[in-house]
């Protein structure tokens, strides 16, 4: 069973839909914002989302992006050496609790690494829709990835 591409395997263009897709749980929203600290009202208060905008809690959004990241990597960084930077991070839409996230990934580009001849690096956009197909999050991300090994 393959998880992860190896640096050969990328082809500009391509495009992996990540599946299975997850649906958002109060717990999983609230126990995010405990863990990491974020007790913005918006996310862990019924009474006070009521008279905001939406009229309703909405996810912390940065469990959606870390949902959306760990949704890719079977497909994307399943083998890579490390996650060199994440860039242009855009949060498009909210999202609620019962909602269910998919996202897919496209490869916008790759090179070989100027030093190290057995990696290249992968310059990839994942895409975060919701059940409706609603764009919600786009981030970016350059990825090193491992060449196959000759003898593999």
């Amino acid at each position: 069973m393959n998880y992860g591409r190896y640096f050969e395997e990328f082809n500009v263009g391509d495009v992996y839909k990540h599946w299975p897709g997850r649906t958002v749980t109060e717990f999983d929203d609230t126990w995010f914002s405990l863990m990491t600290m974020n007790q913005n009202p918006l996310h862990i208060d019924e009474h006070y989302a009521q008279g905001t905008q939406h009229g309703r809690r909405l996810v912390n959004g940065t469990f959606i992006f870390a949902l959306a990241v760990g949704m890719s990597v079977a497909d994307v960084s399943g083998r890579c050496i490390a996650n060199l930077e994440y860039e242009s991070i855009r949060h498009l839409g909210p999202t609620f609790h019962g909602d269910t996230i998919y996202a897919e990934t496209e490869v916008l580009d790759k090179r070989e690494s100027d030093t190290k001849p057995d990696r290249g690096v992968v310059y990839v956009e994942t895409r975060a829709r919701n059940q409706r197909d609603e764009v919600i999050l786009v981030f970016r991300r350059r990825v090193l990835i491992p060449k196959k090994d000759k003898d593999n």
